[in-house]
């Protein structure tokens, strides 16, 4: 708003002069430092109601059960992920859904994925509000364009000494932020963990604390997938192209056979790694020990395997898309 203003003020004031010029320059420096919404990430395919009904009311239904509205639309991608966000000035929401994680679940386990995701809008997640996570993108953003100029020249070197204040400034308001909205980011995960719980069971629930400590095999499964084809040539692409459901039946048979003792190691693994205390997100296995610390919570919200078969018939093209995607590209999740 200073750079705004200052413009303005020395565009009227030298008008028709020199002064102009630096107005035009405060307001051409302003204009990459406006809050900005956040972008929506890149996905394979989106879904709208009309595209997956069956789906949209599972959706709709956990939302009843967390106590917020449901979503506005749902993306499929190919991380090893899920993710909500709230978009624009209407405060669209969409869902994302990466399919390799939706596919290693079971239909509660993903229930419980559902469930967590929708409760970041209820429990009052700080960092997700429009004000705040536009604060912390535009002083992002500020930081950035003070970053010093690498092998500088000696005008260079003069500007890089300029630099430092405002970049120690930025640097220290983005550490400030950071930490005022730490506990409430950490807070909102054990809270969005125990409304999973309560949608989906904390049987459902604890499952999908477990599946997401082996995560990183299913990220190099799915990479082994890719330079498998990428070795076979166009014999492989065609083979992919011909029969893309193949790699989904490929990954879930590699997590099945996974043994129990591994859950266990990550388990030890991340005790004794200890917890990062400016993580937003908590060590997965302190998740699961609170969730397992309380009584038992029954499933809210219930699947059937006709609901099941025709959800998996609704998001049978993204699995083709997705498929294909990371045949042609690679893995990068």
């Amino acid at each position: 708003m200073a750079l705004v203003f200052g413009g303005l003020w020395w565009l009227v004031r030298g008008w028709g002069g020199m002064s102009m010029v630096l107005g035009l320059l405060l307001l051409g420096v302003a204009w990459p430092f406006r809050p900005r919404a956040a972008r929506l990430p890149k996905t394979d395919q989106v879904l709208h109601r009309g595209d997956a009904p069956e789906l949209y009311a599972l959706v709709d239904e956990e939302a009843r059960v967390v106590g917020t509205r449901s979503v506005d639309e749902i993306r499929v991608d190919a991380q090893v992920n899920a993710s909500v966000m709230t978009h624009g000035v209407r405060g669209r929401r969409p869902l994302t859904l990466g399919l390799p994680l939706w596919e290693i679940l079971t239909p509660q386990q993903r229930i419980a994925l559902l469930g967590h995701e929708l409760a970041h809008y209820s429990n009052g997640d700080t960092r997700q509000g429009l004000v705040l996570s536009t604060a912390y993108r535009s002083l992002t953003t500020w930081h950035y364009y003070f970053i010093p100029i690498a092998k500088p020249s000696a005008v260079e070197m003069l500007v890089n000494l300029l630099y430092i204040s405002p970049r120690l400034f930025l640097h220290g308001a983005l550490t400030l932020l950071d930490h005022l909205t730490l506990r409430a980011a950490q807070r909102a995960e054990y809270l969005a963990d125990r409304e999973a719980a309560r949608a989906a069971s904390t049987e459902a629930a604890v499952g999908l604390m477990d599946r997401l400590l082996i995560t990183d095999s299913a990220a190099v499964a799915l990479r082994r997938e890719a330079g498998q084809t990428a070795l076979a040539g166009p014999r492989g692409a065609r083979t992919v192209e011909a029969k893309p459901e193949e790699i989904w039946e490929r990954l879930r048979a590699h997590m099945a056979s996974i043994p129990e003792y591994e859950y266990e190691r990550q388990r030890r693994v991340g005790v004794r790694r200890g917890h990062s205390v400016d993580a937003t997100h908590p060590p997965t296995h302190l998740r699961r020990t609170c969730l397992l610390a309380g009584p038992p919570a029954p499933a809210a919200v219930a699947t059937d395997d006709e609901r099941q078969q025709r959800i998996n018939a609704e998001l049978a093209g993204a699995r083709v898309a997705v498929a294909r995607r990371i045949v042609r590209d690679g893995f990068d999740g």
